[in-house]
């Protein structure tokens, strides 16, 4: 117990340090869990688990995503679980909703709490991978005394958040293991497992959210910044994804304003010629009228039935995809 004792020390006394807290991003995280969560680093009972209604409350919910995620869920596995690693997938709130360990260690994981409905959000367990991945919107690893409660200290944890195609927050993906000899550097590659795989989720998702568009990724600095965008046949964007909607200040979530991609991809942009150049002016206006043919007439200071008969002609509908 005097490793637990000296653990439980170090963080109260890093907890409460205003000073360690404005330095680090994990002590920021422990003081959270302490002075807001209302935990202590002792605490000794096991992981919070939801009811089994209340689970499957959850996994309808999420529906459509816990099944496009499955193959990676698998693929990821593939990798890590001969190591003894497991994966698991939670909800926004941090439980669990869909998990891959092996057999031999299905007894011991699920004491840890690596199941279907275990709570880890940072509330309920302070600062761990799953938790403080949510709370911070970011990957994470925390490995093994980098856990807030003393109890977790014999495990590391890795973990992406997913966001959904509005843009929002939809869960995070992690793999969790309980090997001693488990080292930083082996995390880091996890790490980067993790956060690909994060992505080809967010990808599926988008694409399934968007089946008639053409659907355009924007490659970013890292695995975790690519851009996804949803662009209709008149080429106008119709869906953003979190990144996406923060490079090009599209809004936080929800609805996208469409917005011609011409416009918004300028570096990507090319000769129209007089036609194309026309089609953009229409589609401009009628962008900027909200489909409303009659005041996109007048912007573009023609009669509406002629406006009618050139979009004919140039096949653009008001009509959103």
């Amino acid at each position: 117990m005097t490793g637990h004792n000296q653990h439980i020390d170090r963080v109260l006394e890093t907890a409460t340090s205003s000073k360690a807290a404005a330095m680090s991003r994990l002590a920021a995280s422990w003081s959270r869990s302490l002075t807001k969560h209302g935990l202590h680093p002792g605490k000794r009972r096991a992981p919070d688990r939801v009811t089994a209604s209340d689970l499957r409350s959850r996994r309808e919910s999420l529906g459509e995503a816990l099944a496009l995620a499955s193959p990676g869920l698998d693929r990821l596995f593939e990798i890590v679980g001969k190591p003894g690693c497991a994966v698991l997938l939670t909800d926004a709130e941090g439980i669990v909703m869909d998990q891959r360990l092996n057999d031999v260690d299905e007894h011991t994981f699920k004491q840890w709490g690596f199941w279907q409905g275990t709570n880890w959000s940072e509330e309920a367990e302070g600062t761990n991978g799953v938790g403080t991945c949510l709370t911070e919107k970011r990957r994470v690893v925390i490995h093994r005394d980098e856990h807030f409660l003393a109890r977790n200290t014999g495990i590391s944890c890795i973990d992406a958040p997913i966001f959904g195609p509005d843009g929002n927050l939809i869960g995070a993906l992690g793999v969790s293991s309980a090997r001693y000899d488990q080292s930083p550097a082996l995390n880091a590659m996890i790490a980067a497992l993790v956060s690909q795989t994060a992505q080809n989720i967010e990808v599926s998702k988008f694409r399934a959210a968007y089946p008639k568009s053409r659907i355009v990724m924007l490659p970013g600095e890292n695995l975790e910044a690519g851009a996804l965008l949803a662009v209709d046949q008149d080429d106008l964007v119709v869906g953003a994804s979190r990144s996406a909607r923060r490079r090009y200040l599209l809004g936080v979530g929800g609805d996208v304003e469409p917005c011609l991609a011409s416009d918004l991809l300028s570096d990507m942009k090319s000769e129209l010629g007089f036609e194309g150049a026309e089609r953009r002016a229409v589609l401009q206006a009628l962008t900027q009228t909200g489909n409303n043919v009659s005041e996109a007439a007048r912007l573009l200071r023609v009669g509406r039935a002629t406006l009618y008969r050139r979009m004919n002609k140039l096949k653009i509908s008001t009509r959103k995809n």
